[in-house]
């Protein structure tokens, strides 16, 4: 079953608490907290705090949307420990992580090894601690195409190691349900962002329903898995009310 939710970065200039409210008066169920945001890296005692507010609100945690890079840290295992710290007290059943700071195009045989020998690390640290690692599908890193992802989960081969999936403007339509398809078929896929962009200008999520249905029908909706909305046209609450409403009712037509 996909539960919807939100990103909190989508709204990193507000509080948690009035995420939460926002959120909830939405109807929607979980949220995956920022750590340059909301909960910060090693921050023990403020992520338990926000856990308790979360559950007390009727939401679940979705995820820790950590910014650690692989192959991006002098002591990536200091570094990403912090987050890991953070994601624990926050009851995170996933961090996100980002596939480094090259994309594919310029990446060579060497990159991909180290990244991907970074990667094993850290999905062990976390795995360690009952928490799952998720590459966010994204421009500008090991996941801007779907060959370059499927290379980076083979040549990391982790069963602790998976991607979250995002509409990148770089791939078109028929590419992203071929991703998609691959990573269901790979059982790689954990929770999805949800948003609708034209290029790289945000439209309301209302328009991009044509194209949402054509990438949840490449997978198992009965699965349990977050969709979490991002990127709201104009970061405005009243365009999220409406987004909310739209993302919801495209949920409910899968039941």
């Amino acid at each position: 079953m996909i539960l919807p939710g939100i990103v909190s970065v989508t709204f990193r200039e507000r509080s948690a608490i009035e995420i939460l409210e926002l959120s909830s008066h939405c109807g929607l169920k979980a949220i995956e907290w920022s750590e340059n945001a909301h909960v910060g890296p090693g921050d023990e005692v403020g992520a338990h705090n926000l856990y308790t507010r979360t559950i007390d609100s009727g939401m679940q945690v979705a995820a820790y949307g950590s910014y650690f890079r692989l192959l991006a840290n002098e002591q990536p295992e200091q570094v990403f420990r912090e987050s890991l710290i953070a994601a624990k007290a926050l009851h995170a059943p996933l961090i996100r992580i980002w596939a480094g700071a090259l994309p594919s195009s310029a990446a060579d045989s060497d990159y991909y090894a180290r990244l991907a020998k970074e990667a094993t690390h850290i999905a062990e640290m976390a795995a360690a601690e009952g928490i799952k690692v998720a590459l966010e599908w994204h421009r500008g890193t090991l996941t801007d195409t779907n060959q370059s992802s499927m290379r980076l989960l083979d040549e990391a081969d982790h069963a602790n190691l998976y991607c979250l999936w995002q509409p990148t403007p770089e791939l078109s339509v028929k590419e992203r349900c071929e991703g998609l398809q691959e990573l269901a078929a790979r059982k790689k896929l954990l929770n999805l962002h949800a948003y609708y962009w034209k290029g790289d200008i945000r439209r309301p999520f209302a328009e991009g329903i044509h194209e949402w249905s054509q990438y949840l029908a490449q997978i198992d909706t009965r699965e349990d898995r977050y969709m979490l909305m991002e990127f709201v046209m104009g970061d405005t609450v009243e365009q999220f009310r409406t987004d909310a409403a739209a993302f919801q009712q495209l949920l409910h037509d899968l039941s």
